[in-house]
């Protein structure tokens, strides 16, 4: 089974994109961020086309998060976070799909640090991470996959003495995502490439893609019930070059039918 995570940067505009990547890597689930469309705008007759069933959690301009899954619609489980019943912005997105939960979320970004958005973004990983203590507490398979906004350690930023100040890398947020892998979720990729530079994310400017000049922004978390199965994990990151591509690369894991030797396949990242 194998499950990716792609910050779209919007739905409409990168349909292409996202339609020609689906093909070539057919991947089993899909969780994607930053729709920047309302519900009534996403191209669900075109994923459908694609062989893909959907659901999504739109808004107008900003956010938005959705789950793909192949050959079947997933089942949505849950729409937004508990914990903040007057927040309206669109960044969790919850399904059943073959056995396996998963959770699809768009972390703020939370600049400029210190100020409100961060405030709001130090609540909004508050509320992810009592939210994934239950889920881990029901002792079900979690996948807890997206653009957490932040680069755990060193290793995930090119440069980091230039991020010591910005709001996805401050102390406070790396203590945040150590946190919930205190809870003993796994952070997939690191738990394959443990001294790996990979990165997920490159800006458009200063030819950051060119020079490798990335974040590594988009993680998969795994609850203990299905760390076992965890076989394979990578960047597809020859996608950021493409033609009017996202700022992100998807990243993926693959999941064994049963509790299988880790294996390193070789990726298009490392």
């Amino acid at each position: 089974m194998r499950i990716a995570t792609f910050n779209v940067n919007g739905v409409n505009g990168r349909l292409a994109v996202l339609l020609r990547w689906l093909e070539e890597t057919a991947p089993d689930v899909v969780c994607l961020q930053e729709l920047k469309a309302p519900d009534g705008k996403f191209p669900a007759t075109a994923l459908e086309k694609a062989g893909y069933g959907a659901i999504w959690h739109g808004q107008r301009s900003w956010n938005g998060v959705a789950i793909l899954a192949r050959g079947v619609v997933p089942l949505e489980t849950r729409r937004g976070l508990p914990g903040e019943d007057a927040d309206e912005q669109s960044r969790y997105i919850e399904a059943a799909v073959r056995g396996v939960l998963i959770g699809c979320l768009y972390l703020p970004n939370g600049n400029p640090a210190p100020g409100p958005k961060f405030d709001y973004k130090l609540r909004w990983f508050q509320r992810l991470a009592d939210h994934a203590r239950m889920l881990i507490e029901t002792g079900a398979p979690v996948v807890l996959a997206g653009d957490y906004n932040v680069m755990p350690t060193d290793l995930d930023v090119y440069k980091p003495e230039r991020w010591v100040d910005d709001a996805l890398f401050r102390p406070e947020v790396r203590a945040a995502y150590a946190g919930l892998l205190e809870q003993g979720w796994l952070d997939a990729v690191r738990a394959l490439h443990p001294d790996a530079v990979i990165y997920t994310f490159w800006d458009y400017l200063r030819n950051a893609y060119g020079r490798n000049a990335g974040l590594r922004l988009d993680h998969f978390l795994l609850s203990p019930a299905i760390a076992p199965r965890l076989a394979a994990a990578g960047v597809d990151k020859d996608v950021r070059g493409w033609e009017k591509a996202s700022d992100h690369a998807p990243a993926w894991i693959e999941l064994a039918d049963l509790p299988a030797k880790r294996r390193r396949r070789p990726t298009k990242e490392t």
